[in-house]
């Protein structure tokens, strides 16, 4: 049943929307795209759909997140039962490479390969929609295109919290951040650090990864959150992929996330963070630092024991407070809505709302 359920899984990709203007690759690095208005071709492609399938004459929902990896070529990835978050149960899924071909309106990605059982599969998206067939050519099944939003994304902050980041907002980020960077429209771009130190607190903190179709592993949307300068939830164009230590949502070489809840690329992703600091007697470590992580509002760390320093951070040596840290790895991430609620407790930390992606 389950490998009927990714059966499908092989389809023949088309988009009938205008063409979007083309971005040439560098010679030293690839291209980082921010405004989807100036995206490569390959660009509308990219995304999520769901549907229902026919399984063994049963309604299957099926997951399909589609990924640009630049000049044409996709990588497609199927989850039975939906999508990561909302549906899906791992670690059962299918991947099959893709080819875009033509131009303009004519534009297709063609996907016509085998699954894992062997068998070849096909089908066609047309305006946003993943038509299904079967071994006629006859449709049997439509997905279509779905843009999810974290439940936490724009979130106010609540009473007593401390509002670091508001764009064009009334909080004057060169107090409350270390020689920020700011675009023209109020974003934070990569590398800030706040100027002051928290420990016990929770976190919201609101991200965009770019789009780098050339891209790939660390160099491809790189960027992550040290919390209390110290411990990093790695923040990286992981779409589609496999959801470890070192891709988005994953604590950097301690512990990847429960699922990868990575959007495409410029979509805007919430983190809320839930942070106990380290406990200290006479100087020597007695507690380690614990953390609770929503990644677009679904628990990816659920109050997990944080036993070292990930690398990388502002800090040499660990200790019960620290500043944020957004690093700088070279590409252009960007930030905004950033606020901390500092917590009296001792022991436990706050909990954060939320729930899957809308």
């Amino acid at each position: 049943m389950i490998r009927g359920a990714v059966a499908f899984f092989a389809v023949v990709i088309s988009f009938t929307g205008p063409r979007q203007g083309v971005i040439q690759a560098a010679a030293t690095a690839p291209s980082a795209c921010t405004d989807p208005a100036t995206a490569d071709a390959d660009f509308p492609f990219q995304g999520e759909y769901v549907g229902d399938v026919p399984i063994d004459g049963q309604p299957m929902r099926i997951g399909l997140q589609v990924i640009a990896r630049g000049e044409g070529a996709f990588d497609v990835v199927a989850y039975p039962g939906g999508l990561p978050g909302d549906g899906w149960q791992p670690p059962t899924k299918e991947m099959i490479a893709g080819k875009r071909v033509g131009e303009g309106a004519q534009a297709e990605v063609e996907v016509d390969g085998t699954d894992s059982s062997g068998t070849r599969r096909r089908g066609v998206i047309r305006q946003g929609k993943v038509d299904v067939l079967g071994d006629d050519g006859a449709v049997v099944a439509t997905l279509d295109k779905v843009e999810r939003e974290s439940p936490t994304l724009g979130a106010a902050p609540p009473d007593g919290a401390v509002v670091l980041v508001d764009g064009t907002g009334p909080v004057d980020e060169q107090r409350t951040l270390v020689n920020p960077r700011l675009t023209e429209d109020g974003l934070v771009m990569e590398g800030l650090t706040t100027a002051d130190a928290f420990g016990d607190a929770r976190w919201h903190i609101e991200f965009r990864l770019p789009y780098m179709p050339q891209a790939s592993g660390q160099d491809r949307g790189n960027s992550g959150a040290y919390v209390m300068g110290l411990y990093e939830v790695q923040m990286l164009d992981s779409f589609g992929l496999e959801g470890r230590d070192n891709e988005c949502g994953g604590v950097y070489s301690v512990m990847p996330p429960a699922v990868n809840m990575c959007l495409p690329p410029l979509a805007w992703q919430t983190y809320d963070i839930d942070v106990t600091a380290p406990r200290f007697e006479g100087g020597q470590k007695v507690k380690n630092a614990r953390m609770t992580v929503r990644h677009n509002g679904v628990v990816i760390h659920d109050d997990i024991e944080i036993t070292r320093m990930t690398p990388g951070g502002v800090r040499t040596e660990e200790g019960t407070t620290g500043p944020l840290f957004l690093q700088d790895h070279g590409n252009p991430v960007r930030y905004r809505n950033i606020w901390v609620v500092p917590s009296n407790e001792q022991n436990t930390p706050p909990h954060a709302a939320g729930g899957p992606p809308r």
